[in-house]
């Protein structure tokens, strides 16, 4: 018991050293480890921390057990990770920088509303156009940013800025249409790039049914973590790749809830069913109110 209180009294003598600057520094560092690891998880960069944290252990293993050459090695090799993972996540590291210098912290923290319902239209679009390209059987590929940054993709291909249409989707995919061979990609509800070329996947176990769009469309969710839309020009059938997995022969309506639960964020799905929920207890309601009006009339009868 004596410990006990003589540890409460040495805490509470560390608690009254800490100041108020103090507790504004942890806070800045907690809140940049938080969002370094959502960043992490988001772009598939959780093997690279992870491969980074195993280094930094057996570094300090080695110097516990005072194992000279080995400890050189890892420090030289942390050192050379370092600069791979500058040049690994360059076009990250740029758009970050980029949304810094146009609209602040905030803007690199957040996603804007305006954002989300862009989004929105963009999901009910693409459903509308693949709709009517699995019907005439136009073969298709269209990619959904997330939090992987595609710069590198874009620039194999058209840089767009547009709002996405079914129309312009049609009219980008025809056959006979300039871009049509490559992939649409869309970054925040926006088309910012066509004709473009995607990394194929390596994964032998492939059905050999499946020509280069499908298998470009796995590849980029390998690498990534967008997600991919592709319309088979054979069949019609419309898929959704994601995690280097392929869902296939899906109708229209299961691809709008799939895009809608992939894309949009929780609180958004949250917000409609909320909604959805309140009409359908205001139907019953009414519902119920003109049974029992009916029931009265015929009483009185």
């Amino acid at each position: 018991m004596d410990s006990l209180i003589l540890v409460l009294h040495k805490a509470l003598g560390y608690l009254e050293t800490i100041r108020f600057s103090d507790v504004v520094d942890i806070a800045i560092i907690a809140y940049l480890i938080y969002k370094l690891l959502r960043f992490a998880k988001a772009s598939q960069a959780g093997q690279v921390l992870k491969g980074i944290a195993a280094l930094i252990i057996l570094m300090w293993a080695a110097s516990l057990l005072d194992l000279h050459v080995l400890n050189y090695l890892l420090t030289n090799a942390l050192e050379i990770g370092f600069l791979a993972i500058v040049v690994v996540f360059q076009p990250e590291i740029r758009h970050f920088l980029e949304q810094m210098g146009s609209g602040g912290l905030t803007s690199v923290f957040s996603r804007h509303e305006a954002n989300v319902d862009e989004l929105e239209h963009a999901i009910d679009e693409t459903v509308e156009a693949y709709a009517a390209m699995s019907k005439s059987r136009t073969g298709a590929l269209t990619v959904f940013e997330r939090g992987s940054i595609l710069d590198d993709c874009i620039k194999t291909g058209t840089a767009l800025d547009a709002s996405v249409s079914a129309e312009l989707l049609k009219n980008i995919f025809f056959v006979k249409a300039p871009l049509h061979d490559g992939a649409v990609i869309v970054r925040e509800g926006r088309i910012v790039g066509a004709g473009c070329v995607l990394p194929l996947s390596s994964n032998t176990n492939i059905s050999k049914e499946l020509g280069m769009r499908h298998r470009a469309g796995i590849g980029a969710t390998e690498h990534t973590d967008a997600l991919v839309v592709i319309c088979s020009e054979e069949t019609g059938s419309i898929s959704v790749a994601t995690n280097g997995t392929l869902r296939r022969h899906l109708a229209p309506e299961t691809l709008r809830r799939m895009l809608r639960n992939e894309l949009l964020p929780q609180e958004k799905l949250d917000e409609k069913k909320d909604l959805l929920s309140l009409s359908l207890a205001t139907l019953r309601e009414s519902w119920r109110g003109r049974k029992g009006e009916q029931e009265e009339h015929e009483d009185l009868e």
